[in-house]
């Protein structure tokens, strides 16, 4: 299994960490090609060789064409232009996972919903480059885990859209709420919101550098100015050996017994949309032998305090138990199968000898089952046939 590790000692940014993963061995072109399935606007990628003091860094530039850089677009555009999109299935998983997080910032922001957020530089045609391209080129390493250092976090002011901001913006703080962080003294923007996006929706823990193989070492570079540290992202490859992927997450618990089931299922419903790992709810008996609910919530631990506010807010709960927990997990791929209902997608699951677990992703499924007037078991055991059939291949 590859892991990445971002060590984001002088912060983190978009183009840095496009920079880092081309520095890696993503290629550009290859990158370029799954972005433009967006069909964002005339841009260029322009890869540089440069030095940060004393380091040498891949610097990215997003060259615009044609004077459209559109740089107001809904979060709502933007994510009906992903699912559009003929992208690789985890290009697409990820690219919706970074923007949504950016959405949920903004929106707790500016006091509205997700769905009626308006991004502004981050709608610009250089920021879905910078965030589809750097999942883009996750996904060409074949990274299965992303780990992050601590953010450091400069402080001033910055002139953004709506006027003077502090620093870090609003949006960083937002979207960096459960993360590792520490001040320094640079009177500088050292994590952009995209970056801040990037790493807190694709990281599954914060800390020191993880045990891997070591296979190399890249760095991004950010503009070229003063600061106590070459200002790069630098970014760490390495594998670890067996089928086995790891990860921390955090577990919330309650236990209810006076809150009607129609308001705890549609809890577990909203709890899931708003990115919760798994939910489940069991029947259990309280004190003096009433019944209740246990509701459990596995959670990343960057969405800890939005899923605890959303039980807070919707349950009669007043109280919380969190615990973290390390969890194994299977390798997995997502695989795009052809069957007679279309274009499925597979999870793949490889066990320790090798034996292959599929499982067709239900909503695929569902849709084809609907649209064909057929049995849903049918459409699934159709897509299993095929990844078979394509693995066996």
């Amino acid at each position: 299994m590859r892991i990445a590790y971002f060590d984001c000692l002088s912060g983190v940014s978009g183009n840095m960490m496009l920079g880092a993963l081309i520095g890696l061995g993503a290629a550009p072109e290859r990158i370029v090609e799954e972005v433009r399935k967006l069909r964002p606007g005339p841009f260029e990628l322009r890869v540089s060789d440069v030095r940060r003091g004393p380091l040498a860094a891949k610097h990215v530039e997003v060259s615009l064409s044609g004077g459209h850089a559109h740089p107001h677009r809904a979060y709502e555009d933007i994510r009906v232009m992903i699912d559009r999109a003929p992208l690789d299935p985890r290009v697409k998983e990820l690219s919706k996972r970074v923007f949504e997080r950016l959405a949920q910032a903004e929106a707790k922001v500016h006091d509205t919903r997700p769905e009626a957020v308006t991004f502004h530089e981050v709608g610009a045609v250089d920021a879905i480059v910078d965030i589809v391209g750097a999942c883009a080129g996750l996904v060409a390493l074949d990274v299965a885990r992303v780990e992050s250092s601590p953010f450091p976090l400069g402080r001033g002011r910055i002139d953004g859209m709506h006027g003077p901001l502090p620093l870090p913006a609003p949006a960083t703080v937002e979207l960096l709420a459960g993360a590792p962080v520490y001040g320094v003294s640079e009177a500088l923007e050292l994590v952009t919101p995209t970056g801040a996006a990037l790493v807190t929706a694709l990281a599954c823990a914060f800390g020191p550098i993880p045990a891997m193989r070591l296979l190399k070492t890249a760095h991004g570079a950010g503009d070229d100015r003063p600061g106590q540290l070459p200002n790069v992202l630098r970014v760490l490859l390495g594998e670890t050996e067996g089928p086995y992927d790891a990860d921390t997450v955090c577990v919330l618990e309650t236990n209810i017994d006076d809150l009607n089931p129609e308001v705890t299922a549609y809890l577990a419903e909203q709890l899931v949309a708003a990115g919760a790992l798994d939910v489940s709810l069991a029947p259990i008996q309280m004190k003096k032998g009433r019944p209740g609910t246990a509701l459990r919530v596995i959670a990343r631990e960057t969405d800890r305090e939005d899923l605890a506010r959303m039980i807070f807010e919707e349950s009669s709960a007043i109280g919380l138990r969190i615990t973290r927990a390390e969890r194994m997990l299977l390798a997995r791929q997502v695989e795009v199968v052809d069957t007679t209902y279309g274009a499925l997608r597979v999870k793949v699951a490889r066990g320790p000898e090798g034996l292959l677990t599929l499982h067709p992703e239900y909503e695929d499924c569902r849709r084809a089952a609907q649209t064909r007037g057929v049995a849903l078991r049918e459409v699934m055991e159709a897509a299993r046939e095929a990844a078979r059939a394509k693995f066996k291949a």
